[in-house]
């Protein structure tokens, strides 16, 4: 057996040219395999079928293996026998139409209403630190844009006389948002009554850190951090919570999937549907509270 995955790894590394990390990876899973093959006394990688690899998969799961990982093993499983069907070795492919594990989506964490509040409510709007936090929060929550479009906003990004701002993503590409009224007061405080305590020169960022200059993803980090704390909130929350609870309450509240899709920027339509997925929970547990017979 040993041979077999030799001479497949050789393959690989002088025909496809891999990786020396994606050859050992190769390797160790296809020793497994073998491992587990002579378990069963099977003698060889030629005395294989369909349910042969079902069952191998199947020991993967129960020993607790990550569905990755499972679904890797069998690229590996497949790509050898590929291997040896062109190469004249084998005459059938047991991995023939056999699906890789589908990989759950972790559904993020998201704030309900009153959280949202209690921690937009934590900084004191009226000190020059809190004010700047304060609208950062309400900006976040009233438009959904990721903490990296929230640092990069400039003074210029903003229009309160039309209530919106003009975002840029990664790619640069701009988008415009509107922004509701609260966000709109929080932002008009702070940059007419505090900003200029903190800027000491020329500066086009809209959010400035203690020396005036451009805040940082990880300088807002630590700030969000320190307001979950305060608001005894009891959930893993990161920069991203609160775009994931500005896309869920929208959607909660009648919003059609296409807009959110274009406010939050999301190039595949699919990528939104996650919050569809939160808002149907949602619905399922109000039901089984709250229905007699449930």
């Amino acid at each position: 057996m040993n041979k077999i995955v030799k001479d497949f790894v050789a393959y690989l590394k002088e025909e496809k040219k891999l990786s020396n990390n994606t050859l050992e990876s190769y390797g160790r899973d296809l020793r497994q395999f073998g491992e587990f093959l002579h378990e069963k006394n099977r003698p060889s990688y030629l005395d294989v079928n369909k349910t042969t690899i079902i069952t191998y998969l199947l020991y993967l799961q129960k020993k607790g293996r990550a569905t990755s990982t499972i679904s890797r093993n069998l690229a590996s499983i497949r790509a050898l026998y590929q291997y040896l069907l062109n190469n004249g070795i084998v005459e059938n492919d047991p991995t023939l139409n056999l699906e890789s594990p589908k990989s759950e989506k972790k559904l993020p964490c998201v704030l309900s209403l009153n959280e949202v509040e209690s921690l937009i409510n934590q900084p004191d709007g009226n000190s020059t630190m809190g004010s700047r936090d304060k609208a950062m929060l309400e900006l976040l929550y009233a438009t959904g844009i990721r903490v990296s479009e929230l640092v990069r906003l400039n003074v210029e990004d903003l229009n309160l006389d039309l209530d919106f701002i003009k975002c840029r993503g990664n790619n640069d590409k701009e988008r415009v948002i509107p922004i509701g009224s609260m966000a709109k007061k929080a932002i008009l405080k702070y940059s007419t009554e505090f900003r200029e305590n903190l800027v000491k020169e020329d500066e086009e960022a809209l959010f400035v850190n203690y020396y005036g200059k451009r805040l940082t993803r990880q300088g807002f980090w630590k700030i969000i951090k320190r307001y979950t704390k305060e608001a005894n909130i009891d959930k893993k929350i990161t920069p991203h919570t609160l775009r994931h609870s500005f896309a869920t309450h929208l959607i909660q509240n009648g919003a059609d999937l296409k807009s959110v899709q274009e406010m939050l920027g999301h190039s595949d339509i699919s990528t939104t549907q996650i919050y569809m997925q939160l808002t149907k929970n949602k619905i399922k547990d109000v039901y089984n509270k709250s229905h007699p017979r449930a």
